[in-house]
């Protein structure tokens, strides 16, 4: 949605250095092979931009393929320090890295759950372990020791015993590094047994899907991720215009608008369309998006942006704290 509304804009306003744009769908179900195979798909249909991938174990396989064929990639979630160490000229992201949510959330539990029993879960994806384990080395650089490090199989209906364990250990608070839909089905299982434990999650939690899995035990959840979009002056007539439509637009919905702002500025800053030009392009400005005035570093991650808390209400709606 909100790449396809950016797409819309920018082809209202005359398009892109003259051109109008097409857009192409594919979906790659979070699925390494399956991202592989729809970076393929987009390559042989001539694509010469993707907004995209979703998830980081999705984005790193897909954007070796970009890059042997010279497509730019910019990726509006995909968070793992990984798909931008890797070195590929052709990358970058407009999501705060894990490493910068792992520096947040270990000194948060150090901070406010010193004396307490600290329990780090992850679903053993390459964002769920990676961003766990950012957290467990920066509450351990703080002094502190997890009572319990451990990961969870996804994609299961229920996780009564998970949360069983950490009762039956009586944990206090438990860092998840994991998806929207477990994370909420965790926090029912807990709710449901009167298991009052603090869930911390990072960056996948600012969907309204999650207040929908959890409903009323979604209360107090917190997550960390980028300062909520929706604020930005940038980004009220954008907002405004999805809610008209009935669509509450969320993180990654801004972002992917965002990411089009941001190859659309760099073309028309470097006057051409050519992957070269505007990778130099997108490292030397700085561009007005929806999320305000970002930038690049030499890797290809976004620079103005940093991660901070934010709760969640039993109503269905969440908050920054910070």
């Amino acid at each position: 949605r909100g790449a396809d509304l950016a797409m819309a804009d920018i082809n209202a306003a005359g398009g892109v250095l003259g051109q109008q744009v097409q857009v192409l769908a594919v979906d790659d179900f979070c699925d390494p092979e399956q991202a592989v195979a729809a970076a393929k798909k987009l390559v042989s249909d001539g694509v010469i931009f993707v907004v995209g991938h979703y998830c980081s174990h999705s984005s790193i396989p897909a954007s070796e393929v970009y890059e042997a064929a010279g497509v730019l990639m910019i990726s509006p979630s995909s968070s793992n320090p990984m798909l931008t160490e890797l070195g590929r000229a052709n990358v970058f992201r407009v999501q705060t890295r894990d490493d910068a949510v792992g520096v947040v959330a270990g000194n948060y539990l150090a901070d406010h759950w010193s004396g307490k029993k600290i329990a780090i879960l992850h679903d053993d994806t390459i964002f769920g372990k990676g961003v766990a384990d950012l957290t467990k080395e920066q509450l351990n650089h703080r002094g502190l020791t997890e009572a319990i490090y451990q990961a969870y199989v996804p994609g299961d209906n229920y996780y009564g015993a998970e949360v069983a364990e950490l009762q039956a250990a009586d944990i206090a608070v438990a860092f998840i590094g994991g998806y929207h839909t477990e994370i909420g089905l965790m926090a029912r299982a807990a709710h449901d047994r009167g298991y009052a434990v603090q869930l911390v999650a990072g960056l996948t939690l600012a969907t309204e899907e999650f207040g929908l899995i959890a409903g009323p035990a979604a209360e107090g959840t917190l997550f960390i991720d980028n300062p909520d979009p929706r604020r930005n002056a940038e980004a009220a007539p954008v907002v405004e215009r999805f809610r008209a439509s009935g669509f509450e637009p969320e993180y990654t919905t801004l972002n992917a608008y965002a990411a089009v702002q941001v190859w659309t500025q760099a073309a028309e800053k470097a006057g051409s369309l050519e992957l070269d030009a505007i990778i130099v392009s997108l490292r030397q400005h700085q561009f007005d998006t929806v999320l305000g005035a970002i930038g690049f570093d030499d890797k290809g991650d976004v620079t103005l942006q940093r991660p901070v808390l934010h709760v969640w209400h039993a109503d269905g709606e969440h908050m920054q704290l910070e």
